[in-house]
């Protein structure tokens, strides 16, 4: 069984992104005092590794270090050197001919979970992610005038028959939607 540092280390590593204090009390079945002093014991704990917890006075966090910045900073260089692979390349596609596109539109077209695809995309700045217009709750994916540039376009209606898939593209979307039923 894992020790309260341990379990609270594991639901942070989990999440990837800050948690709120009362929502992990609740999970690690503690008063809001006891998780304080597992903060602490794992904050201490946590000293001269590559992690280190951030805190808020409502959320908690776990990042990697600060002594680890220069380390971590050559790996994202060495991810962003690398050539962009096929899942990537799809993922692109799907966004240049539909003219943005949700990660769920894209996963239907793709048949596969695009996150990391999309996380790649956007930390090399080929697209960008704004809220969907007519659903508030979704982020709708664009190029971005890089993305063009990396592509040797200058707009994105130069793309190889982009008119024609453009349209069909929709309609196949506009014939899911059709046969998806309403909640």
């Amino acid at each position: 069984m894992l020790t309260p540092p341990a379990a609270l280390e594991a639901l942070l590593f989990a999440s990837g992104e800050p948690l709120p204090k009362k929502q992990l009390a609740k999970l690690l079945d503690i008063s809001p005092e006891q998780l304080q002093v597992v903060t602490e014991a794992l904050d201490h704990s946590l000293v001269g590794r590559g992690l280190a917890l951030i805190e808020t006075p409502d959320e908690l966090e776990l990042r990697t270090s600060p002594e680890a910045a220069d380390i971590v900073k050559s790996l994202r260089e060495n991810e962003l050197a690398r050539d962009l692979g096929k899942g990537s390349l799809e993922t692109l596609a799907v966004i240049a001919y539909q003219t943005g596109a949700t990660r769920s539109e894209i996963d239907w077209v793709r048949g596969v979970n695009s996150s990391a695809s999309l996380r790649t995309l956007l930390m090399r700045g080929l697209i960008e992610g704004k809220e969907d217009e007519s659903d508030k709750r979704r982020i709708r994916y664009s190029l971005t005038p890089e993305a063009l540039a990396h592509l040797g376009l200058s707009r994105a209606e130069e793309l190889p028959r982009a008119a024609e898939l453009q349209i069909a593209t929709r309609e196949a979307l506009e014939e899911r939607e059709a046969d998806v039923p309403a909640a």
